[in-house]
């Protein structure tokens, strides 16, 4: 996906996109895959995402298959390669590298090979992958695992090592002789020979070093000992010391040999690595989607936004990672009584679809900021060729851009009150969005005097509607709950809150708005009777003023049931229909096969090669009989009379 929008830095901070792409990462096989990961980045095209998305899910069905590509081997060799190709000289480490990334592509050659005819799109992905297997068993055929040259590497560096061996064998012949001289012996420190360097040294006594002709190469650290190369041996070690010297070139030469192997396929090994690279994005992607869940959206360019049963998969990994570190710390008792697991509830989010603006109410804590978190970074996802943990059916439009004013940061280098930075934000954001932008705002209206407040958001909203993009809202002021009232390209949303415990359920439902619950909770808090009556009264004086809102509210829900009903039933039908679709096409393809197959049972003449499943063998056909349907088919040293539908003609 080459067409890539540069997202508001400001906003992928928010939502924490970076953290998807680390855990993402996580999944990658190869430092490439994990470099690909963290460099992920939302695109604009609509036909590259969906490709993208399909890509994963063909891998998604490889891996449920036991089908998992084998990236065993494989480097980032690319840097190596290119030097390679303009006539450098490669290291034996290189070299081994080169050997295993070559490997690889055989490895991944075969896969492909083995890969159903259903996951067409990473059988064509992997087309133009050659099999360098052969350059990868040249190198291994001349350096071995451990990185030591091989004999068999040519026969000139098998002759020199040959006359090495010889030189050491008559250096440990001279020194055994003169080990076993008497009068040698006593002028030895110990009767044994050690190595300084490449040189066989004998330890004498230092006050007899001269009734020893040879080379001193050393002293001990007391002094009392000189190291001391015969004069015998150190005429060998010259000649050893020419002989290592013509090894060391033959090497040299044999690995200048290999570099310029390696060279000839550079463009074939740089391209493989290239798409070994995404092809290893690709399988983290569905990794990931497999571990938490997660399902393909229907992208679409009509601005339709429906994440169904939609979790925050931060949240799932926070509950995923304190599942796993409790486990070894409970008691055996605990283990026996299980405790419930702690889950991140699913959200529905539906925006552009009778309406554009979400206005989302509800008590603090109650997980409003989790619905805009949630919705936002699920959309990131999706435009990044990621399944999203939604189910299926979920819709996801393309945004140009995604613009959130999250939480309570504050502008230190402006020197701004909390207020003064989300103004700042919120005004850059009206300035940026347009109709293809999603737009997430947390608590408008906040710090600020509520009436003030109250009008100033509504004027925000008015300032997102006529823009015409989609917008999710969380707010706490009860005067901007009736703006869905009076805009109808707006709705309420509300977050649920549970009075018995006094805790946020986190659902959230769309055609309602929040209650605050202040006189329910203060009830269940013992709260003083006489002060709870009062309040009652002062409430219902008030909810007097404004009966009109109350049925206006049933209507909204009573609609946006309907609405959702419908928009069930549309993507039953839509599933339906695209199960026929595939069904149809499998069809027509069996179809087609079958009628190639007939035409070349037609074409058939005595003497092809034939293949008869039941034989497991080649074959040659003999004669065929059309009227009884019946041929003749020479297997082995036998001929056998099959039905022709069981013959099937072989490349010849």
């Amino acid at each position: 996906m080459n067409d890539t929008v540069e997202m508001d830095s400001h906003t992928l901070e928010l939502l924490e996109f970076g953290k998807v792409r680390e855990l993402l990462s996580g999944y990658a096989a190869s430092s490439l895959g994990k470099e690909l990961a963290r460099q992920l980045e939302p695109s604009l095209d609509a036909d590259g995402i969906r490709a993208e998305l399909a890509l994963t899910s063909e891998m998604v069905d490889a891996l449920d298959q036991s089908q998992s590509p084998p990236f065993g081997g494989l480097h980032d060799v690319r840097l190596i390669v290119r030097r390679a190709a303009i006539g450098s000289q490669l290291t034996i480490e290189q070299l081994l590298e080169v050997a295993d990334t070559c490997g690889c592509t055989g490895n991944i050659y075969r896969y492909r090979m083995r890969l159903s005819d259903r996951l067409h799109g990473l059988s064509d992905l992997l087309a133009a992958v050659e099999d360098l297997g052969p350059t990868a068993k040249t190198i291994s055929g001349c350096i071995d695992g451990r990185g030591h040259v091989l004999d068999m590497a040519s026969p000139e560096l098998a002759k020199v090592r040959q006359k090495l061996t010889d030189v050491d064998d008559r250096v440990q012949a001279q020194i055994r002789r003169l080990l076993r001289d008497p009068a040698l012996r006593s002028i030895l420190r110990y009767p044994n020979a050690t190595v300084s360097g490449d040189h066989y040294v004998l330890p004498v006594n230092v006050n007899h070093r001269h009734k020893l002709p040879g080379v001193v190469h050393r002293t001990s650290s007391t002094g009392e000992t000189v190291f001391i190369e015969p004069a015998a041996v150190a005429n060998l070690s010259s000649e050893r010391a020419v002989l290592k010297g013509e090894e060391d070139r033959e090497v040299g030469r044999i690995l200048r040999r290999l570099s310029g192997d390696v060279g000839r396929v550079s463009k074939s090994l740089v391209f493989a690595i290239d798409i070994l690279a995404r092809l290893d994005l690709i399988t983290a992607k569905a990794r990931f989607s497999r571990d938490y869940s997660m399902f393909a959206p229907d992208l679409n360019t009509e601005g339709r936004l429906w994440l169904r049963q939609a979790r925050h998969p931060l949240l799932m990994n926070i509950f995923r990672v304190v599942r796993e570190q409790d486990i070894p710390t409970r008691s055996a008792s605990e283990v026996s009584t299980p405790t419930p697991s702690r889950e991140v509830v699913p959200i529905d989010v539906r925006l552009g679809s009778g309406f554009n603006l979400l206005i989302i109410t509800g008590p603090n804590t109650g997980g409003k900021t989790v619905c805009l978190k949630t919705a936002g970074l699920l959309c990131l996802m999706a435009q990044s060729g990621m399944h999203i943990p939604a189910g299926e059916g979920s819709h996801v439009p393309v945004f140009r851009r995604i613009l959130a004013d999250i939480g309570d940061e504050q502008s230190l280098e402006q020197s701004l009150s909390t207020f003064s930075s989300h103004i700042s934000r919120i005004a850059f954001i009206l300035k940026e969005a347009d109709a293809n932008s999603l737009v997430l705002l947390d608590e408008l209206g906040a710090g600020t005097d509520p009436t003030e407040g109250a009008a100033l958001g509504r004027a925000i909203l008015d300032g997102l509607d006529e823009r015409g993009c989609l917008a999710m809202v969380t707010t706490h002021l009860g005067d901007l709950k009736t703006y869905a009232f009076h805009n109808e390209q707006a709705e309420n949303g509300a977050v649920e809150f549970d009075v018995e415990t006094l805790r946020p359920t986190y659902r959230l439902h769309i055609g309602q708005y929040g209650m605050s619950n202040a006189l329910q909770i203060a009830r269940r808090l013992k709260m003083p009777r006489d002060l709870l009556k009062r309040a009652h009264r002062y409430l219902r004086r008030r909810q007097k003023r404004a009966p009109e809102m109350a049925q206006l509210q049933r209507l909204r829900e009573e609609t946006e049931k309907a609405r959702e009903d419908a928009l069930s039933a549309q993507h039953e039908a839509e599933q339906q229909r695209e199960e026929l679709r595939q069904k149809t096409e499998t069809l027509e393809r069996e179809a087609e096969t079958a009628a190639a197959l007939r035409e070349a049972r037609l074409r058939m003449q005595p003497g092809d090669p034939v293949a008869v499943p039941r034989f497991d063998k080649p074959g040659r056909l003999v004669r065929v009989d059309f009227k009884r349907n019946l041929a003749v088919v020479s297997v082995g040293l036998g001929q056998w009379e099959v039905p022709l539908q069981d013959v099937f003609p072989a490349v010849k």
